[in-house]
């Protein structure tokens, strides 16, 4: 059922890239959904009163931020737009596309920042318990789930890599003039 939401959101961003219909259909499914169990009573209204008004606030704070940022970007994204040139139109379409897409990927993942930080500290403290336990690794080792966790190990082993080439900003070494 995800895959269908996907395909259905990148259809309509490739038919209509300039609007952003996907606001306004999860708005609408927010408002006319029920959240309570039961019948609905004054403390959830309340909250959702409550939650409504965050979600405002944090929405006309989001404005002020992006009018802030084009003050002082100023020409920057103009001087970028020219540098395309004729890859600029393109480009942009693909970028609204791909972000459509993501923002159905997130919805129907369910994905969401730590709610806490006990969460994050518990994951960290559950990889390192693992980690530290011979008996884990000859579990491992056992059931062949160790190609797994190389392959996992390589990965964050990449983008650690990475990460140093993009600080670096060269490949190999740092430059000096």
């Amino acid at each position: 059922m995800a895959n269908t939401q996907i395909l259905a959101a990148l259809r309509r961003a490739v038919a209509r890239p300039q609007q952003n219909q996907f606001v306004a259909r999860v708005r609408s499914q927010a408002q006319s959904r029920s959240f309570a169990s039961g019948p609905s009573s004054s403390s959830s209204g309340a909250a959702q009163d409550k939650a409504k008004q965050a979600l405002e606030g944090a929405q006309k704070g989001l404005e002020r931020a992006a009018e802030v940022a084009k003050r002082l970007g100023g020409g920057v994204g103009e001087r970028v737009g020219s540098l395309l040139g004729g890859y600029r139109e393109p480009l942009m379409y693909n970028l609204s596309v791909a972000r459509e897409v993501l923002k159905q990927v997130y919805v129907a993942e369910r994905l969401a920042p730590p709610a806490s930080f006990s969460t994050v500290t518990s994951a960290y403290q559950t990889l390192w318990a693992r980690a530290s336990n011979p008996g884990y690794w000859r579990e491992i080792l056992k059931n062949g789930e160790w190609q797994q966790v190389g392959v996992y190990a390589l990965e964050a082993y990449g983008i650690f890599k990475i990460g140093e080439i993009l600080g670096r900003r060269h490949v190999v070494g740092y430059k000096l003039d």
